[in-house]
């Protein structure tokens, strides 16, 4: 959502190809408003009306002025992005993942609500401050350093043990993750460390389940967790990162004659 309708705000993607790339997420995706007030302002349905098609979305988003989104990624004990304690943070909070885009003040949090449908509520923030910028280099290097760091602590904790079939258990956890198409012209970079961003997540989901061979004794587990949290922060990271450098690059290719 975030590169994509970047892209169409600043024309270097059609609308239909917009809504054709959200498929890969759910085959069908619907929109409100988080309150009566901005479904007024923007044009879209309220809480308690029919949703609408992320066409409508795309059209009040930039009748509003937007231009630039970021993906926020939170995580209990990390709220940043979110703008303080308010009903956008608390409902993207619960499910790990928004869109902010900061020129209108506005947030968006999907929400699975049954097989193959996606719900967008659109939420006002208000002023934000400004998002931490992270380099996508900076952010490359952490994810491999906090892998070599995790990987050495779960030796010295004793807990990364071989289990059986736990490369083909990777493999289906990255199998089944989205691949979406992305708009012409994002680096092929941030591209590579998307990919590896979901194969580590993919590996750290499978080193924290406690099937036989894993850490089973409440210190261990405690230990892996503390081993695991920087890894876990540093694919986060990367993610963020990765889209906000394609955001970047679309404007500016998109700002040249």
């Amino acid at each position: 959502m975030v590169v994509w309708t970047s892209a169409w705000l600043h024309g270097a993607a059609a609308s239909d190809d917009v809504l054709d790339a959200l498929q890969n997420w759910a085959e069908s995706q619907e929109v409100c408003a988080a309150d009566a007030e901005l479904a007024a302002r923007l044009d879209l349905p309220g809480p308690q009306e029919t949703p609408a098609g992320p066409a409508l979305l795309l059209a009040s988003l930039r009748k509003a002025g937007a231009a630039d989104g970021a993906l926020v990624l939170p995580v209990p004990g990390d709220a940043r992005g979110l703008g303080g304690t308010n009903p956008f943070a608390k409902a993207a909070m619960r499910v790990g993942e928004a869109v902010v885009l900061p020129e209108t003040g506005l947030g968006l949090v999907p929400q699975p609500i049954a097989e193959g449908i996606l719900r967008w509520t659109v939420f006002g923030l208000g002023d934000l401050p400004p998002l931490e910028h992270l380099p996508i280099g900076e952010a490359e290097h952490g994810m491999a350093s906090a892998m070599r760091e995790a990987a050495s602590a779960l030796i010295d904790l004793g807990v990364a043990k071989h289990r059986p079939g736990v490369r083909e258990e990777i493999a289906e956890t990255v199998s089944s993750r989205p691949t979406p198409p992305w708009p012409e012209g994002v680096p092929q970079r941030t591209l590579r460390i998307l990919q590896r961003a979901t194969e580590v997540e993919a590996i750290l989901w499978v080193a924290t389940d406690d099937s036989p061979g894993g850490a089973m004794s409440a210190s261990a587990i405690r230990g892996r967790t503390e081993a695991l949290r920087p890894l876990f922060d540093a694919v986060r990271a990367a993610r963020r990162a990765s889209v906000a450098e394609m955001v970047r690059v679309l404007a500016d290719r998109a700002s040249k004659p």
